[in-house]
């Protein structure tokens, strides 16, 4: 699968791993819940380890650890729920995270030139056949009225 990444089609290295399912080598995401319970064994696997979070998450709990996380998705439950659009910006501006930060899920193309200018920088459209229409509205707009973390 491919993904958007800082403005360019790339391959995806990373894979989502369920909280169900047993560890594998290469580039994972784990929900929260698994990182808090598999938090050792993940970071002594030597892996790239990414953390996945929903809406209903909370990132002050992985606050500490995100020198040693190199991924966050931020996984949209819906296009309308903006609780994610706030963790990108408190990820970048508060907690200085310098990784990568994905969309994932249900979000609009419409939507990620909002996304770019809150932090994510990675997006990871649900149809393939959508990359270059997301690619496309990253360059929706070339004034901006307010201030960004980018």
């Amino acid at each position: 699968m491919q993904i958007i990444k800082d403005k360019k089609i790339i391959d995806d290295t990373w894979s989502y791993i369920a909280d169900d399912a047993e560890l594998k080598k290469g580039d994972i995401t784990v929900s929260l819940a698994r990182w808090k319970k598999d938090k050792q064994q993940l970071l002594a696997s030597g892996a790239k380890v990414g953390v996945r979070i929903n809406s209903d998450d909370s990132i002050e709990e992985i606050a500490e650890d995100l020198e040693r996380i190199q991924l966050i998705e931020l996984d949209f439950p819906a296009f309308a729920d903006g609780r994610l659009f706030s963790y990108a910006w408190l990820l970048r501006s508060r907690y200085n995270y310098q990784g990568e930060i994905r969309a994932t899920g249900r979000y609009m193309p419409d939507q990620v030139y909002y996304l770019s200018r809150v932090g994510v920088n990675a997006f990871y459209p649900e149809k393939v056949e959508h990359l270059p229409v997301v690619l496309s509205h990253l360059n929706d707009f070339t004034v901006n009225y307010q201030r960004s973390v980018n």
